[in-house]
């Protein structure tokens, strides 16, 4: 049992790993998963595969799939942690209508696994962390009675981008980022690495574990990924190939048609307050605008200490809905 809930499946129910041949159905459960606590859908092909082939994650003993009598796919479960950190995060997804049942089950797995990882990683525990939209109710009661506790809150935001366009500041060039230059690269990785020492509990990551992790996406669009240079005096500051110092950088993610989705932005300490993060925002604005989509999204923690949702704000976007983490330390098994 999972505090006062019991932990079985119906009759002829089951849990299995997933194959990318089940990526349509997951989505789907997903989605309605989406759509019965936000009113809508708010996850892509593109996400589930990238969570299946993470680095640092085997499908066959990290992710399980309910399924009921019928051979439907119920519910999804995962581990994802593709720097290898100490911290585990996971979701466990069921389908609104006939699916609640295995979610106790799902999180069990879950509970197990990890502290089978750290029992492998040869550490005396792991941290487990898992997302609740605040409409989850009966979600958020299993947590807690699983031994969960609250941690801290994010909002997912999103702006129409139509009409938008990229702004100016005096000695920055923003421009996409050159992937075949292995420099530029390394720099990029070091600007978002360092970029968030000064967050509560940010994870560093070697630049091979992020160079893995980029590797395992499903798709990249490179003209959405820019980098900010800051150049000297003397530097041309339309120079096309640059010559200044990277001091900022915007990773988008896999989004949709409709919206492009900022997945990490990042201003060196010392380059903070000029306008470098609202031009990168800007400048991606206005890519996913030309290539038609209607909307840019992002999550932010709410008590980002940078300013990072007062920038937000300031750039048009709105909190769509809210979510809240909670958190609990696993003994190795």
């Amino acid at each position: 049992m999972i505090g006062a809930v019991t932990i079985s499946l119906p009759t002829g129910w089951s849990v299995r790993p997933p194959t990318l041949d089940d990526a349509s159905a997951i989505l789907e459960v997903v989605c309605a998963s989406d759509i019965a606590a936000i009113g809508e859908a708010d996850f892509t092909a593109d996400e589930v595969i990238e969570i299946l082939t993470a680095p640092n994650q085997d499908p066959a003993r990290d992710s399980w799939l309910a399924v009921d009598d019928a051979d439907r796919i119920v519910g999804w479960a995962y581990i994802y942690n593709p720097r290898g950190t100490g911290r585990e995060n996971f979701d466990a997804y069921v389908h609104p209508e006939y699916g609640r049942v295995a979610q106790p089950v799902l999180l069990d797995r879950v509970v197990r696994r990890i502290a089978e990882r750290a029992r492998e990683a040869g550490a005396p525990s792991f941290v487990a962390r898992a997302g609740a939209i605040l409409s989850e109710v009966e979600y958020v009661a299993l947590l807690r009675s699983a031994g969960f506790a609250f941690v801290k809150r994010y909002a997912r935001m999103r702006r129409d981008v139509s009409g938008a366009a990229p702004a100016e500041v005096p000695g920055v060039l923003v421009r996409p980022v050159r992937p075949e230059d292995e420099a530029e690269m390394r720099a990029f990785h070091e600007v978002l690495d360092t970029a968030f020492l000064d967050t509560p509990d940010y994870q560093s990551s070697t630049y091979e574990q992020y160079r893995r992790q980029v590797a395992a996406l499903p798709r990249i669009d490179w003209d959405e990924w820019f980098v900010a240079e800051i150049f000297t005096a003397t530097a041309p500051q339309a120079s096309p190939e640059g010559d200044g110092r990277i001091a900022g950088i915007l990773q988008s993610g896999a989004g949709d048609e409709d919206e492009g989705w900022v997945k990490y932005l990042a201003v060196r300490k010392e380059f903070r307050g000029r306008g470098l993060g609202r031009l990168l925002l800007l400048t991606a604005f206005h890519t996913y605008a030309g290539k038609g989509r209607r909307g840019a999204g992002l999550a932010v923690d709410t008590t980002n200490p940078t300013g990072a949702y007062r920038l937000y704000e300031s750039v048009g976007m709105h909190a769509v809905y809210e979510s809240d983490v909670y958190e609990r330390e696993i003994t190795a098994a």
